[in-house]
């Protein structure tokens, strides 16, 4: 009964594992979890205060397909202003999340066949949401030693006659690396000499660490900028993940097709979360820096705490709020008599085991790494890193 295209599609690692953390928390299971794709703060009150003035004031009827104009507008100034970035408000494109406005890009740039080169690691949903729309989805290896970054050389083995796309999350998810200026304008030049459109996934671009500098490949000129599709949201930089406002900054003819599909299968993002997104944007940004001061603090102890952990590694993450950690040194070992083969299975015996939870690697094309979330309290942190410890030590 179902079509090929929804048997072919494979359902999300992070929502697996969170669905079975909370089904153990239910069950009255002690269960530190680290799946966590989401600020573990409120969103802040200037924000909440927002929507219930729009409630108040009766913003609660449909509005344009694509977004409110005092909201384009903000977007359009916060573009010009943070990253160097000219848009007219015409070619905003506001959206139910990100997830969205990536499916949204798709729907209108990929023909049956088109290839999209994306990076592994990757987040969970690129290949899926290409493989919906038709699309091919072909994956570029990375690893620690090239701190999970692709390079213009493997760019150019994997380019075929079909390639249409090319991902970049950066600060990525789920390794939390970010990309130079310099690595990005040399794939930047690849991309305009090849006629390759560039999807960049920003979403992260606040939560970044260590003076280093989140830049927008879009902002390295014009050529570039005319084949590439910015992609953010509000959900993560203002812990507004459940409100679902994401937007796209995109050439004219791709932002009108995008308003048009999202004409007919949604209509507009949610009015009231529309006008909270233009109080987190035009409003008071110390929330956001509390956050990613809090994330800093967890992050260092994160990291110091893995590295003196047997069998397992990992690298600084430079943004967002996870650690990608290598286990490979684990598998093969034993757990009470159970051989770990993959890191499902590392994942799946650490949970029922020791009562912690983390997102295996293969979800995101990683078949030797985990993902942990420092989304979640200090105290958390350090009991949970505490079991993961004691369950790498019984490892034989």
């Amino acid at each position: 009964m179902l079509s090929k295209k929804a048997l072919n599609i494979s359902p999300s690692p992070t929502l697996a594992i969170s669905a079975k953390e909370k089904q153990m928390k239910s069950e009255g299971i002690d269960v530190i979890g680290f799946g966590a794709g989401e600020p573990d703060f409120d969103t802040p009150d200037h924000i909440k205060e927002a929507a219930i003035k729009s409630i108040e004031e009766g913003f609660t009827k449909y509005t344009p397909a694509a977004g409110i104009p005092d909201l384009k507008k903000a977007i359009s100034a916060k573009l010009k202003k943070e990253n160097g970035l000219d848009y007219n408000p015409t070619e905003i494109v506001i959206s139910n999340g990100a997830k969205h406005s990536l499916d949204n890009i798709f729907a209108a740039l990929l023909d049956p066949g088109d290839e999209v080169i994306i990076p592994a690691p990757y987040w969970v949903s690129y290949p899926e949401m290409v493989k919906l729309n038709d699309g091919i989805p072909v994956y570029i290896e990375t690893n620690s030693t090239t701190c999970f970054k692709i390079t213009v050389d493997q760019l150019k083995e994997t380019l075929t006659s079909k390639t249409k796309a090319l991902i970049l999350n950066s600060p990525s998810n789920p390794t939390g690396q970010v990309y130079s200026r310099e690595e990005l304008k040399k794939i930047a030049k690849f991309a305009v000499e090849n006629n390759v459109f560039i999807i960049s996934d920003e979403v992260y671009e606040k939560i970044i660490y260590d003076q280093v500098e989140h830049v927008s490949i879009a902002s390295l000129g014009e050529e570039i900028k005319k084949i590439t599709a910015v992609v953010n949201a509000v959900s993560k930089t203002y812990s507004m993940t459940g409100w679902r406002i994401g937007y796209t900054a995109t050439p004219q003819a791709l932002a009108t097709a995008m308003g048009d599909i999202q004409s007919h299968l949604t209509s507009n993002a949610n009015s009231i979360a529309q006008k909270a997104s233009l109080a987190a944007i035009t409003g008071s940004q110390d929330c956001v820096e509390v956050m990613r001061k809090a994330f800093l603090e967890r992050r260092d102890y994160m990291v110091n705490r893995v590295k003196e952990i047997p069998l397992l590694d990992c690298l600084t993450p430079q943004g967002s709020f996870y650690l990608f950690v290598e286990v490979g040194a684990a598998l093969g070992k034993s757990f009470r008599g159970e051989v770990i083969n993959d890191v499902d299975q590392f994942a799946q015996c650490l949970l029922t085991g020791y009562q912690v939870a983390l997102v295996p690697g293969s979800g995101f094309g990683s078949p030797d790494c985990v993902r942990l979330s420092f989304a979640t309290s200090m105290e958390n942190i350090q009991e949970g890193l505490k079991r993961i410890e004691a369950f790498a030590r019984e490892l034989s």
